[in-house]
């Protein structure tokens, strides 16, 4: 079943156990990813979603509203063949993160920084082991490698699943931090998507929102809380 330009054939979508893991079946037949590997991932409820997503396709199979099917098997085909290569990806965000870039004017940007990432950065500091420091303006500052070793060593424990829902909550945040509150639950997940747009929403106060601009970020965030669904459910 790794067509994706299939006409649906099948009359329910199931959950079956295996080992290890949970199979997603169609007619009681097992799905494969694109790249023919079982369709088997780590928990009843994430399975069960799958399984929902395909029983909810019409005529034709359309991935665009298949997230958590589309993660899978990033997690199955792709993050667990080069897990190393895709932590690392991850864990050079540290050394960059946007919590670390400060404005110095105006005072109302300043102060709103302050007060959504200064907590962030003392979380991490307190839950990860890595104290990042802030600087003002963009340019780059590197940070301490005790604190970038901490945080990557996290980032290499996760499994793929984890990793996977771990790569869009970094990228489309911009921080490493932001991703590591979102899987531990330090902060709602809309909470940290607004905390990773001040820049943003200062500006579209000040001078309005512009129209592609707009989509882009809706697509952003959509991808971002996406991304913190598949890890809690591939939690269980």
């Amino acid at each position: 079943m790794s067509e994706w330009s299939l006409k649906r054939f099948w009359k329910s979508a199931g959950v079956a156990d295996c080992d290890p893991g949970y199979r997603i079946e169609l007619d009681g037949r097992p799905v494969h990813t694109p790249a023919k590997a079982p369709l088997v991932v780590p928990t009843r409820p994430l399975a069960e979603a799958i399984a929902g997503e395909w029983d909810a396709q019409q005529e034709r199979v359309d991935p665009n509203v298949m997230p958590l099917t589309r993660a899978a098997n990033a997690a199955i085909d792709k993050v667990w063949h080069q897990h190393s290569e895709v932590a690392d990806m991850i864990a050079a965000y540290g050394d960059a993160d946007l919590l670390c870039y400060r404005a110095d004017s105006p005072e109302g940007l300043v102060a709103r920084q302050c007060a959504a990432w200064d907590p962030l950065l003392e979380w991490a500091a307190d839950h990860l082991g890595a104290r990042l420091r802030p600087v003002n303006g963009v340019m780059h500052v590197p940070q301490d490698p005790v604190a970038l070793g901490a945080m990557s060593g996290r980032v290499h424990d996760l499994d793929s699943f984890a990793l996977t829902a771990m790569h869009d909550l970094v990228s489309m945040s911009g921080s490493l931090v932001i991703g590591f509150a979102a899987i531990h639950g330090q902060s709602r997940p809309e909470e940290l998507w607004n905390a990773s747009r001040i820049d943003e929403t200062w500006q579209e106060e000040l001078w309005g929102t512009d129209a592609e601009a707009a989509t882009t970020t809706a697509r952003k965030r959509a991808a971002f809380l996406q991304a913190h669904r598949v890890y809690a459910l591939s939690r269980g």
